[in-house]
């Protein structure tokens, strides 16, 4: 079950967005859409997991390998970006502390 109501409040808090818009977004073949919201999520998710599998995993691939880390908030984005990449593509996890010791 898809918590809307959770993610209007903790994604566009600063923003009107109806849970259709959001289900709309998904549906498109609107990149631009669906980067935005994909950055919202990024950035605001308190399940970013749970919600980053609401995208088609081709989309959610494109929109990992297109998605630039912005100066501010580097650590955390980068943090929260690679975690995406190693639990849904397998990708290497680099940061340190979550890695396993050798």
């Amino acid at each position: 079950m898809i918590d809307y109501a959770r993610i209007k409040k903790e994604c566009f808090w600063d923003m009107n967005i109806s849970e259709e818009d959001i289900q709309r977004i998904l549906c498109s073949s609107d990149y631009r859409s669906k980067a935005f919201l994909f950055e919202k999520l990024l950035l605001n998710s308190t399940k970013l997991l749970r919600d980053l599998k609401l995208f088609a995993r081709e989309d959610l691939r494109v929109l990992l390998e297109n998605f630039e880390v912005p100066q501010f908030n580097r650590e955390y984005v980068f943090r929260r970006k690679n975690i995406a990449e190693a639990y849904f593509f397998d990708k290497p996890l680099q940061i340190e502390e979550l890695k396993w010791p050798a």
